[in-house]
């Protein structure tokens, strides 16, 4: 018995150690091992994993094990909590990282240790489900979305030679996206155990994460030649007057400051908002549409886990998808994943069922999550250097942003599918008559002129 148990785990030490070898190649292909972008794909893998675990303790309590009515004024008391930080987020976190550039490093270790301490807290109350607990998840989700936004900062500061900026955000989001379907699992292997018993996980995941934060390159930290962004659109392209610069310039000292990002930024903008607000529509109208009402007479697990299913599958479609994008032509990208979303969402109010429930789950995936590296792909080819970590900050708050006041639209509309993906239709549809005509005045190939820093 010592024997065969001693070469199962020598075989299995072999597994583990053959898979970690395969996945530190798989991230550090195509120069992405000595830029240090390797370090932060396995950072975002481990920081989506323990999310993820934390999601499945939380669902557990706050959804599941409550009636739906109860759950619903949960969930929306859940959101209105966290409408308040996300509103600081959008004016405060941006400027923060321009007054702090070189703290990057810190700021996420510090989202990840504030998780850690969080998750071992809510452990001990997550049974009770009292309202102890949201105070503790409101702080978990604020940690994150910071986090979150660090991450686009820091992207660019280490991207390879040979990869573009779409193919290293698709490399970085896919390695999230894995994780977080391992950690599905596994969190409900924890819960069995016991309702504390994913949080605990995610506690040591969080404390890993933390020491890995502080081992990504130099680069992260470095603010050389960085300046603010404003994410403004002047008509045809002008900058507005900025007061005190033509004294500043008379007098030998340029005050630097970014007036307009371009109207090919500002339309992918736009028509991410959109999508991302569709997003988090869907999630919290559908979990609670099909937990109540069944569509095809399914069971509320099976309805649930197949749209879960169809949203993730094309969210990992989209980011390879993704790896194939080129830069050029990312407006009509954006413009074409809101129209699929659209159309999605307008049959799925229509004809609503199990097969048009499902494809605009997964359309939806796709179109966030390839419309997203579009964004990318413009703010990379249109904003300057000098100012593009500022505007990767400033937009993603806004687009997280978008996702809660989403959630928030699909927790107060009443459980009719054909009422609520009418509504859905209806919003995107505005937006993406919106989209198109600001696509014609910008056009498809012809490169938008580079803003200019005053």
């Amino acid at each position: 018995m010592v024997r065969t148990a001693s070469a199962a785990g020598a075989r299995t030490g072999k597994v583990v150690h053959g898979t970690g070898r395969r996945i530190r190649r798989a991230t550090s292909a195509e120069g992405a091992g000595e830029s240090g972008l390797a370090k932060l794909i396995e950072l975002h893998a481990l920081n989506s994993f323990g999310d993820m675990l934390i999601t499945v303790a939380l669902a557990s309590t706050i959804f599941f094990s409550v009636p739906t009515g109860e759950a619903r004024g949960r969930v929306a008391l859940y959101l209105l909590i966290t409408m308040a930080p996300f509103a600081l987020l959008a004016p405060v976190i941006g400027p923060l990282l321009d007054r702090l550039p070189h703290g990057r490093r810190a700021a996420m270790a510090m989202s990840m240790l504030a998780r850690a301490v969080l998750a071992w807290t809510m452990a001990g109350t997550v049974s009770g489900g009292g309202l102890a607990l949201y105070p503790e998840a409101l702080g978990v989700l604020v940690a994150s979305k910071a986090y979150g936004v660090v991450r686009s900062v820091v992207v660019p500061r280490l991207l390879p030679s040979r990869l573009s900026l779409v193919k290293a955000n698709s490399r970085v989001t896919l390695a999230g996206l894995l994780a977080t379907m391992v950690a599905a699992g596994v969190g409900g292997v924890l819960h069995l155990i016991g309702p504390g018993w994913p949080l605990r996980g995610a506690f040591l995941v969080f404390v890993v994460g933390t020491l890995m934060a502080f081992h990504l390159p130099h680069e992260v930290d470095s603010a050389k030649g960085e300046q603010r962004a404003v994410l403004h659109a002047e008509a045809h392209g002008e900058p507005a007057a900025v007061p005190g610069a033509e004294e500043a310039r008379s007098a030998g000292t340029p005050k630097a400051s970014l007036r307009t990002v371009g109207p090919s930024v500002i339309l992918a903008l736009r028509a991410m908002s959109a999508l991302r607000w569709l997003v988090g529509f869907l999630v919290m109208f559908l979990a609670f549409l099909l937990r109540e009402d069944p569509v095809g007479g399914l069971q509320p697990t099976l309805a649930l886990g197949l749209v879960a299913l169809a949203a993730g599958t094309g969210n990992a479609l989209g980011s390879v998808l993704g790896s194939w994008l080129r830069t050029r032509g990312s407006e009509a990208t954006v413009t074409a994943m809101l129209l699929l979303a659209t159309c999605a969402t307008a049959a799925a109010a229509l004809w609503y069922g199990v097969v048009t429930v499902v494809v605009v789950a997964a359309a939806s995936g796709v179109a966030a999550s390839l419309g997203k590296l579009a964004l990318d792909a413009l703010i990379q080819r249109d904003v300057p250097e000098s100012v593009r970590t500022s505007a990767f900050a400033r937009s993603e708050t806004l687009l997280q942003l978008s996702w809660v006041a989403g959630g928030a639209v699909g927790i107060l509309l009443p459980l009719d599918g054909a009422l609520g993906l009418s509504v859905a239709a209806g919003v995107v549809g505005v937006v993406l008559l919106w989209t198109v005509r600001a696509l014609v005045k910008v056009g498809t190939r012809r490169r938008a002129t580079a803003p200019r820093v005053a």
